[in-house]
């Protein structure tokens, strides 16, 4: 008599998402009411972030982040199916790591010299190559005969890395050139991750849409990503912009090395350093920027290694739940937490923006830390890792004004590729790993990545301390 073991289904509440969903859009919608710097604004008119007034930013902005949410919606779908794709493939686990692997090691030189190519010849030309990008790759895989081809993982690798920076440094640029308030362009910040989760989302619902139950239904996402990016491309091409080249080869490397592999530098050799006041809060900048490199680092490898992890984490030990209701709770999460991000900075918010900031990326480890070591049903995991989503939603527009405070526009993309190469060569190890029999668990990538977080949650601390002592050096000359 043969012995049958029944899995018991882990079902979401019905609840979740439209509450998170709810929660985000009220941040949204009632910012302009009962933000601090509503307060700050109180004898006039208080600023809104979806203002449609005709000035020449604000109508860049609106079409930028339209066409910034086609660009989240073309990334959407083309990591949309996920594992599944590898297994239509034919892929085993180990072939999955081994190909990620590869195409890890070969992205890896071309995404961190991309940045320094985007600030050489402008980032509207470096978001026409990702759009080329995306359109060479969603040609390629609508056909049966190509879905499976190495080089698209080689080419959405590269996609990726290009988008990560390429559009927020356009908007930096064209907001230099107009001399706006730092205020539009802080709460473009955050609108862009909302966009890019909502993008997401909806990315999801068009897949589901396109998708049929017969293999020809899984090439037409494909066939409308490259539509999107023949979009985007013409677009770009016809719009009026601002923006101008950087300056010369031998200037931005001089201006590189001094800004950004210096920091490394002087974080090694402090003592060098003169007595002077002057020299010190130089030694102080440079290491300033060294803090961005690494925190963008630890949140780009902790963000990677969760969605590599967080679908096996769930389903250890023979538990069933249905990961696709699941995913959308997370993008939410990650919309409330940019949401929350405008109402936490400001003359008169309740905290400085690297208090607010430090918090997040402690938040964001321990939540890492506990998923990592400590055995959790499943409705527990999923609070961890929405906890997780809206930290890293609040991460990511306060990192962009960092950027902005402490690095020259003109170096941006360098730095953010900078910083990016650096956890693609963490990630690009641990996936050589697990292309072998399996030497590291996955609960010790999920702990180096909580750890990286809680450095980097000491390191911005440590950027707050530095930059009150330089004003108090300041009034003391």
């Amino acid at each position: 008599m043969g012995v049958v073991i029944e899995r018991e289904q882990w079902a979401l509440t019905p609840l979740a998402y439209p509450l998170l969903s709810a929660a985000g859009l009220a941040a949204v919608l009632l910012l302009p009411y009962f933000s601090a710097r509503a307060a700050a604004h109180a004898a006039g008119p208080s600023p809104s972030p979806f203002d449609a007034s005709a000035g020449p930013f604000l109508r860049f902005r609106r079409a930028f982040l339209l066409l910034f949410a086609l660009a989240s919606v073309v990334e959407g779908i083309q990591s949309v199916f996920g594992e599944d794709e590898f297994v239509r493939c034919g892929l085993g686990r180990e072939q999955m790591a081994a190909r990620l692997a590869a195409t890890a090691a070969a992205a890896l030189f071309p995404g961190a010299i991309s940045g320094v190519i985007s600030d050489k010849v402008g980032p509207r030309s470096a978001c026409i190559f990702y759009w080329v990008l995306q359109l060479a790759v969603g040609a390629l895989k609508s056909f049966s005969a190509l879905r499976c081809a190495w080089i698209n993982n080689f080419i959405l690798a590269l996609a990726s890395s290009v988008f990560s920076f390429c559009f927020e440094t356009w908007l930096v640029v064209e907001h230099e050139k107009q001399d706006q308030k730092q205020d539009l362009l802080f709460d473009t910040f955050w609108l862009m991750t909302f966009f890019e989760s909502v993008s997401l989302i909806g990315s999801q619902e068009i897949t589901n849409v396109l998708v049929s139950n017969g293999d020809n239904g899984f090439l037409l996402p494909y066939a409308f990503a490259a539509t999107l990016s023949i979009v985007g491309i013409l677009y770009i091409r016809n719009a009026s912009s601002t923006t101008q080249h950087a300056s010369a080869i031998g200037s931005y490397q001089k201006s590189f090395f001094a800004h950004v592999l210096r920091g490394e530098w002087s974080s090694f050799s402090v003592l060098t350093c003169s007595i002077k006041i002057s020299d010190r809060n130089h030694c102080v900048s440079d290491k300033r920027v060294l803090i961005l490199v690494l925190a963008q680092a630890s949140i780009h490898f902790a963000v990677s290694a969760f969605w590599f992890l967080w679908a096996p984490t769930i389903v250890a030990d023979g538990r069933y739940a249905q990961l696709s209701v699941i995913y959308p709770c997370f993008l939410a999460s990650r919309m409330l937490g940019s949401a929350g991000f405008p109402w936490f900075y400001g003359p008169t918010a309740p905290f400085q923006n690297e208090d607010s900031l430090t918090i997040a990326y402690i938040g964001a480890g321990l939540t890492l830390s506990i998923v990592a070591y400590d055995y959790q049903e499943i409705g527990t995991l999923v609070i961890l890792f929405c906890i997780f989503h809206a930290c890293v939603g609040f991460i990511l527009p306060s990192l962009a004004r960092l950027r902005t405070m402490y690095l020259p526009n003109e170096l941006r993309g360098g730095m953010m590729s900078f910083s990016l190469s650096l956890a693609n060569a963490a990630i690009f190890v641990f996936l050589l790993q697990d292309a072998h029999p399996r030497n590291i668990e996955n609960s010790t990538i999920l702990g180096l990545a909580s750890c990286g977080l809680l450095g980097a949650g000491g390191c911005i601390h440590m950027l707050r301390r530095w930059r009150k002592h330089t004003r108090q050096n300041a009034r003391s000359l």
